[in-house]
């Protein structure tokens, strides 16, 4: 049969009696032949719960170890739900392994909280599929050079998964979620949302990237990079479905465009409440500010999204950028302490009460007018448009916080997303 890697989250992992049936499911699978790899997420909150424990202890990063020993505490979640799985597998009769990152050779960069990674040695694994056992990999995680255990940041269990997939040559990767596959949108904002039976990988990349939460950007990045099938599918239907059934359930993540595909002009409507604007006001409008503005930025390793620059006037101009809503502060203290004493600018100012709303699909490439008919759709309910970014097959805006749900709920309804695919 076929080497498999499934990939469970928090929420399926979430009590012994979820654990339970993830073990019965994954079972199912090796019964009928396959070789299995599961990556398990933490239990749902052991991350945040263990994190709070450190910022009780130590509310503000002392040092710049306090990194790695935040990535040493939160590496513990997955090992512990990676150690219940083999548990409750043995039980059923199954024979399991489980394994820690760094066991089986899941080295990364050294940037803590936000590492990358850079290679995998497989020898150990494949040596136990071969032996007939189900190999469990904590996902999140890996070590660096040093031997210090890294996480890969929120969400690094999708990238892990996807990873250990192609380092195995798997034949597809199954992501477990909560949700039975991608939708139109988030269907907690809007009921009418549908869930799609096939998303391009380029679609899915920029609707990761842009604010939707069923995978994280970087496991699409690596599922496209490498050209691994992908499913998005629900932990919490019955485990004994029928397994045929259950393998074309779900959302695949194609990389080929095909006659079965929904051609839809806009296939989704993305959002982010996690945008804050910063503006440096009044900055010399002369070749390399933009350099010298985002350098410093990204030297503190904070990642910029959007970006606008006004016309200059009488020699001024005014620069403005998204970052996260977590770097918000720490982005304005650099711009007031650094760059504008630097550029002689007048002032630094933000707005933390901003989302970003983006409309997707690659029938965009084929079709006129979808961007003005958006800005239309908005402008229409009285939504002012802040800033504008745009791509081959995506149009994002930056607009108030508050006006976020109704900004979806229209352009959904106005793209037809509410209707079935024909």
């Amino acid at each position: 049969m076929a080497l498999i890697v499934h990939k469970y989250g928090g929420t399926s992992m979430g009590s012994t009696e979820r654990i339970r049936n993830v073990a019965r499911r994954v079972a199912k699978w090796a019964r009928a032949g396959h070789q299995m790899v599961v990556v398990p997420s933490a239990m749902s909150g052991e991350t945040n719960r263990l994190l709070g424990l450190a910022r009780e202890l130590a509310p503000e990063a002392p040092d710049t170890s306090y990194s790695r020993e935040l990535d040493a505490l939160a590496a513990t979640g997955e090992q512990a739900s990676s150690a219940l799985l083999a548990i409750a597998l043995q039980s059923l009769g199954q024979p399991s392994v489980s394994y820690a990152g760094w066991q089986v050779g899941i080295k990364t960069n050294n940037a803590y909280n936000k590492a990358r990674i850079e290679s995998i040695d497989d020898a150990r694994v494949l040596a136990d599929l071969n032996a007939g056992k189900v190999v469990i990999i904590t996902g999140f995680q890996g070590v660096d050079d040093e031997g210090n255990i890294t996480t890969l940041g929120r969400g690094g269990s999708d990238t892990s998964a996807v990873a250990i997939a192609v380092a195995l040559k798997a034949h597809e990767c199954l992501i477990y979620t909560d949700v039975d596959g991608v939708y139109t949108t988030d269907p907690r904002v809007v009921p009418e949302a549908r869930r799609l039976q096939t998303v391009s990988f380029e679609e899915m990349l920029e609707m990761a990237s842009l604010g939707s939460k069923v995978l994280q950007i970087r496991s699409v990045e690596f599922a496209g990079k490498y050209k691994m099938p992908m499913r998005v599918l629900s932990s919490f239907t019955d485990w004994d479905i029928d397994i045929n059934e259950e393998a074309k359930s779900g959302t695949l993540i194609s990389f080929e465009e095909d006659e079965n595909m929904e051609k839809a002009i806009v296939s989704g409507i993305a959002f982010n409440r996690d945008e804050a604007k910063v503006s440096v006001l009044g900055v010399p409008d002369t070749p390399g500010i933009a350099a010298q503005i985002l350098c410093a930025v990204a030297d503190a390793n904070i990642e910029v999204d959007v970006i606008i620059q006004n016309i200059s006037k009488d020699g001024k101009t005014d620069f403005s950028f998204t970052v996260h809503s977590n770097d918000f502060a720490k982005t304005v203290e650099l711009l007031k302490s650094t760059v504008v004493p630097q550029l002689g600018a007048q002032e630094v100012t933000g707005d933390a009460k901003i989302c970003k709303v983006s409309i997707v699909g690659i029938g965009m490439r084929s079709h006129v007018g979808v961007a003005s008919k958006m800005f239309r759709v908005l402008a229409e309910e009285g939504i002012n448009i802040q800033m504008i970014s745009t791509s081959e097959i995506k149009t994002s805006v930056v607009i108030d916080e508050k006006y976020m749900e109704l900004a979806v709920r229209a352009l959904h309804k106005a793209f037809g997303l509410d209707q079935p695919a024909v």
